[in-house]
């Protein structure tokens, strides 16, 4: 009797565990500059959801921003980036999205778009010590000889 207890017991705690990781990971979160910029490091979001007020995405536009609205159909690959005016309306948009994507991850800016601006920098600028234009691949570091090949890129 008290094993079958144990096993209907450990069966729903295992069911909430299970659904709380689920809603867990379907949750969008609310990114500040440097935390968008470490997610954002390995791979560049699939899309950019713009929900500005139509103002200020005339005033200042987003290339390649898609415009949110409710009904908005997109197929994420990666992750969801969306700015807003304000951190709470770039959470609910985000949520929202989330909601109907679950599984992808989807990321609010805190600090609207000029916190995605600097991110977007940071994530363009060029790398310490800047990119080389010339590198040569040796043969081997232990024979003498010509190099195999060399590299060259020309100065951006």
């Amino acid at each position: 009797m008290i094993t079958r207890a144990r096993r209907c017991v450990g069966g729903v705690l295992a069911a909430l565990l299970l659904g709380a990781s689920v809603q867990a990971h379907a949750a969008a979160s609310l990114r500040n500059e440097m935390q968008l910029g470490l997610a954002l490091r390995s791979s560049p979001p699939c899309c950019v959801i713009d929900a500005r007020a139509e103002s200020e995405r005339k005033a200042l536009a987003l290339d390649e921003a898609l415009v949110y609205r409710e009904d908005l159909r997109i197929n994420p690959t990666a992750t969801v980036v969306v700015v807003a005016d304000t951190d709470e309306a770039a959470l609910a948009a985000a949520e929202s999205i989330a909601a109907a994507h679950p599984g992808s991850p989807v990321l609010a800016v805190e600090g609207g778009v000029v916190a995605w601006q600097r991110v977007l920098a940071r994530i363009n600028a060029e790398p310490p010590g800047g990119r080389a234009s010339q590198f040569v691949i040796p043969k081997n570091t232990c024979e003498h000889g010509p190099a195999l090949q060399q590299l060259r890129t020309a100065p951006q």
